[in-house]
């Protein structure tokens, strides 16, 4: 996607330094455009863990990327054996964001990787690891660009029942963009390819409450790239749903069950339930990466990871042109915080997947992805 109108993605191995991969810091987003140099996989974990990179593809890659930082230091360790080494990172990589499965997922591939080398050594292992994690994010740019070519039809056929030049109102929720994966986003991949068709496209950002992704960073994506856009309350939601201001709701996922059930940033559910109320069709756009195999009902098996409390006490700005916290509440009440819910697969009208668009069911997943 653009950035002032040059080309990025938010993560890439350093043009010069193949030791070293780049990130977007989403942490400084919208008012700082901070690239970050990561050079060692204990970075690549605080990245995923304090949200310098946020978005399950995004963190799938930046796990994958971060096994390859692993390898890289291998040399320097020759008292482990590498394949031993390598399954231990992956353990505390995988600790990092429990409920994500694209973590999981790329964990998986790049062990798989370095286990299917007949004669492992360092060289092998570190070149084994850099196309793992290439090819990880180069699938994750054509999966997104796919999930945008399955869900446009849903854009073109809400515009042919508008008025000329009324646009086709779209609400989201939390990130689902470009900076949650590694080009394009899974929501917003439609809207993207709408808007390049010239279907006029106007998205109502719910602001995401209380890491506030939609107002920073849905919104300053939206921005950069000529999208016009509303930030809204989150609880503002279920108003417009009434008034029919919202033509579709598009939704990312962290984690799908075999079964249709999604798990996407608190605050889903409750705009699934008012869509539902108000028939407003709900579509969750997903990788086939953020399908969890094993599980059978999202809401008993998904875990649900809670951050710290101050995320819901503390509020980050910007003012006289630095970052600062403020403190919201009283200091002594107590505060829970709750990253995500669980959306039943009954309230959600379709998943948007690379492959096409299908029922939020277990048949509707098979059909597609048969090997499921």
């Amino acid at each position: 996607m653009q950035i002032n109108n040059q080309h990025y993605r938010t993560i890439w191995l350093h043009p010069t330094r193949p030791n070293a991969v780049q990130i977007i810091d989403q942490r400084y987003l919208p008012h700082e455009l901070n690239i970050k140099t990561l050079t060692t996989w204990q970075e690549g974990a605080q990245a995923i863990q304090e949200m310098w990179v946020r978005g399950a593809p995004l963190i799938g890659a930046m796990a994958a990327y971060s096994m390859y930082l692993a390898a890289l230091h291998l040399p320097a360790l020759p008292n482990y054996e590498p394949i031993t080494y390598l399954n231990e990172v992956a353990t505390k990589l995988l600790q990092t964001r429990p409920t994500a499965v694209n973590l999981q997922w790329a964990l998986q591939r790049q062990l798989a990787a370095i286990a299917h080398r007949q004669h492992p050594n360092t060289a092998g292992i570190i070149a084994a690891t850099l196309q793992t994690a290439q090819n990880i994010a180069d699938e994750d740019v054509e999966t997104c660009r796919l999930i945008g070519v399955h869900g446009l039809p849903l854009l073109q056929r809400i515009a042919q029942t508008k008025p000329a030049g009324e646009p086709v109102h779209v609400l989201t929720h939390c990130n689902a963009g470009w900076l949650a994966c590694v080009d394009w986003g899974t929501a917003t991949s439609p809207i993207y390819q709408a808007a390049a068709m010239g279907i006029p496209i106007h998205v109502w950002v719910s602001e995401t409450r209380p890491r506030n992704q939609g107002a920073n960073l849905t919104a300053w994506e939206l921005e950069h790239n000529h999208i016009d856009h509303t930030i809204i309350t989150d609880n503002a939601c279920g108003h417009l749903l009434q008034h029919k201001m919202v033509d579709i709701c598009l939704v990312g996922t962290d984690r799908t069950t075999r079964t249709g059930d999604v798990a996407n940033k608190i605050g889903t559910y409750l705009k699934a339930l008012a869509a539902k109320d108000n028939d407003v069709p709900f579509y969750v756009a997903l990788p086939s990466s953020t399908i969890d195999r094993q599980l059978t009902n999202g809401l008993a098996q998904i875990p649900i990871e809670q951050r710290h409390p101050d995320e819901v006490k503390m509020v980050t700005g910007w003012s006289n042109n630095a970052f600062a916290q403020v403190l919201i509440s009283p200091p002594n009440s107590k505060a829970a915080n709750f990253a995500f819910d669980v959306t039943p697969a009954r309230l959600i009208t379709g998943l948007i997947t690379e492959r096409g668009v299908c029922a939020a069911s277990e048949n509707g997943l098979l059909n597609l992805f048969p090997d499921l």
